[in-house]
């Protein structure tokens, strides 16, 4: 699960994603509202933490924002902001849930569980950078452009984007794209890498599909904070 943490003060950012990468989510930090409405928008977040109080856009501008954007990420406020009318104002915005600083990380981590649990973050369309993968109607598209993708490449992108910022290790994606194992030798899944960087990368900037030496591969577009 990939968690975006909207939060300015530094100190109190690097607590939660710290404690969110214990719980085994994957998390990343933005500390504006611009920022995060761009984030928010472009790139397929499991959840988002929002503060509310935020340079730029405030935390309840960016969510209404989000949401006339048509996207249907969770969103939890997370902020110092206590009263009955900002609780209101919060959950008119769009938002699903509101937590009150301070609080305790138990208590944040069962209301993320909670908010997943109902569905929300079950993304029909999978985004990074200008790279779009509709898993309906198993259609790509990069800047606007349609991609062609045999069933194999479909699958493999797909995995990908759906651990956009993670490594992925070589076994990991054969398990899960092929869902047997090659004994460690086939070149298959480099011949398959190839072929996305080719459709996907090629000529195109920023490259998305990234080799780590010795261990796998991962996606992302260069902007992980």
């Amino acid at each position: 699960m990939k968690v975006l943490i909207v939060e300015d003060d530094e100190s109190v950012a690097r607590v939660i994603k710290q404690a969110l990468q214990e719980a085994g989510y994957t998390a990343q930090i933005t500390r504006d509202g611009l920022s995060a409405f761009d984030l928010g928008r472009l790139i397929d977040f499991d959840l988002i933490l929002m503060d509310v109080m935020l340079p730029g856009l405030d935390g309840f501008m960016v969510c209404r924002r989000l949401r006339a954007a048509a996207i249907e990420t969770p969103i939890l406020f997370i902020t110092a902001k206590d009263t009955l009318e900002d609780k209101i104002n919060g959950l008119d915005s769009g938002a699903d849930d509101y937590i009150v600083k301070p609080f305790q990380m138990g208590e944040l981590l069962a209301r993320m569980r909670a908010l997943l649990r109902r569905g929300g973050a079950s993304a029909t369309v999978l985004r990074i950078a200008d790279l779009t993968l509709d898993l309906g109607s198993r259609k790509a598209a990069r800047g606007g452009k349609n991609i062609l993708l045999s069933a194999t490449e479909f699958n493999l992108l797909e995995y990908l984007m759906k651990n956009v910022g993670r490594v992925v290790t070589r076994s990991m994606i054969l398990d899960h794209v092929w869902e047997y194992d090659f004994g460690g030798e086939d070149n298959v899944l480099d011949v398959y890498i190839s072929y996305l960087r080719t459709k996907i990368d090629k000529g195109r900037s920023p490259l998305l599909i990234h080799t780590v030496r010795g261990v796998g591969f991962r996606m992302d577009d260069g902007n992980d904070t």
